[in-house]
């Protein structure tokens, strides 16, 4: 399953399987237009298709810096031991429906929140990687108007002495 029109090229590319696509998300993307997407990756792993889901995306760390990333979505990393005894309780819930239809719900929520929050970090990079060149090609026209004012008035500076060399040998020479 892919996001963005240049994945989908690269592997339509090098002959790898679409399943699905979100493409044309724009500047400003709705999980909405993700839901589908993931759906159909969370489909594939609930049917053993594939043992495990990933995604690849640029995480954005600040307007210098960003870290291409690869996050495991499914199955859940498993805590270590000493984040799991921060986690025990000793409290019981009681869940409606039960606890395991609640959590595959929540699954599939966090997994669609955690695709559009590198979906939106990876516009984020984009933008940012965008302004950082605009600001460099902003620097390097400002360096190259100054050197091109600096020649056009050495080339100025001396056709004014040229001027004036040829008005005062015209006025010896009289």
């Amino acid at each position: 399953c892919l996001v963005g029109n240049k994945a989908v090229a690269f592997f339509s590319r090098v002959g790898g399987e679409v399943l699905a696509q979100a493409t044309h998300l724009g500047d400003a993307p709705h999980i909405e237009d993700l839901v589908g997407t993931v759906k159909v990756m969370l489909d594939a792993y609930t049917d053993g298709e594939v043992d495990e889901v990933r995604i690849a995306y640029n995480r954005f760390v600040n307007t210098m810096t960003q870290d291409p990333t690869v996050e495991q979505l499914v199955p859940l990393p498993v805590a270590d031991e000493e984040e799991r005894n921060k986690l025990k309780h000793h409290w019981d819930y009681i869940y409606e429906p039960d606890a395991r239809e609640v959590l595959e719900d929540l699954l599939g929520r966090y997994v669609e929140s955690l695709v559009y929050q590198a979906v939106v970090e990876n516009g984020a990079c984009e933008q940012s990687a965008r302004m950082v060149a605009m600001k460099a090609a902003s620097d390097n026209a400002g360096s190259l108007i100054d050197e091109l004012e600096l020649v056009y008035n050495k080339a100025r500076q001396a056709a004014i002495t040229q001027e004036i060399s040829e008005i005062v040998s015209g006025a010896a020479a009289v």
